[in-house]
C-alpha cells in the first residue's frame, strides 16, 4: 500500500515536472502559452506538496494560478488592450516586489512556526516569499520576475532534497540555469523592441 501510494506520488512528481518544464520554455521564448501549461503543473504539484507537508508551497501555487490568470490577462491585453511587452521595473514596482519578499516571508514564517506541524517554517517561507515576487513580476511581464525567481530556485533546491522530492529538486535546478538563459534572452527581445520603436519614432 505504501509502495503504490510512494510510486503514485513520484509519477504525479514526474507529470508536473514535464508540465513545469514546458512552461518556463515558453516563458524563457515570451509565449503566452506559458501559463496554460503551469496551472497544469500547478494542481499537479498542490496533492505532492500537500503529502509532503510543504504548506507554504501550498499556498505558493494557490497564488501561482491566480497570478497565471492574471498574468494570462495582462501578458494579452494589458493596459492598453494590446499584447504588453517587456521591460524593466519602475522603482515603484522594485520597492512593491521587495515589499511583496518581507511581507510574504514574515506572514508565512509566523503561519509555519505557530500553526502547522512544518519542520522547515524559515526555509520554506524563504523560497515561496521570493517566488511570489518572480510571479508577479512574471505576470507583469518586468525582466526583473527572472533574478526573484532563480533566488527562489537556488534555495529550494536543498529543502526538496531534504523532503527526498529528488525529481523536484532536478527541475528546480533546470528552472535556475533556464531562469538565467530566460533573462538573457528577455534582455535581447526588450532591446530589439526598444530598438524597433526608436527606428520607427
Amino acid at each position: 500500500m505504501i509502495e503504490e501510494f510512494l510510486t503514485q506520488l513520484t509519477w504525479l512528481q514526474g507529470l508536473g515536472t514535464l508540465f513545469g518544464i514546458v512552461q518556463v520554455i515558453l516563458a524563457r521564448q515570451n509565449n503566452i502559452n506559458t501559463y496554460l501549461f503551469g496551472i497544469v503543473s500547478i494542481l499537479l504539484s498542490m496533492w505532492v506538496l500537500y503529502q509532503s507537508a510543504l504548506y507554504a508551497d501550498i499556498l505558493l501555487n494557490l497564488y501561482y494560478l491566480v497570478m497565471s490568470i492574471y498574468g494570462w490577462l495582462f501578458w494579452k491585453y494589458g493596459k492598453q488592450k494590446a499584447e504588453t511587452p517587456i521591460s524593466s521595473s519602475t522603482q515603484s514596482e522594485h520597492l512593491k516586489a521587495i515589499g511583496i519578499v518581507l511581507g510574504c516571508f514574515g506572514l508565512m514564517s509566523y503561519w509555519l512556526y505557530f500553526h502547522t506541524d512544518s519542520d522547515v517554517p524559515i526555509w520554506d517561507a524563504i523560497v515561496s516569499a521570493f517566488a511570489w515576487a518572480g510571479m508577479w513580476l512574471m505576470a507583469r511581464r518586468k525582466i526583473e520576475n527572472w533574478v526573484y525567481l532563480n533566488i527562489s530556485n537556488i534555495i529550494s533546491i536543498p529543502l526538496l532534497m531534504y523532503k527526498e522530492l529528488y525529481i523536484y529538486a532536478g527541475m528546480s535546478v533546470f528552472l535556475f540555469i533556464v531562469g538565467t538563459s530566460g533573462y538573457l534572452k528577455w534582455r535581447k527581445l526588450m532591446n530589439e523592441e526598444n530598438g524597433n520603436v526608436y527606428a520607427t519614432a
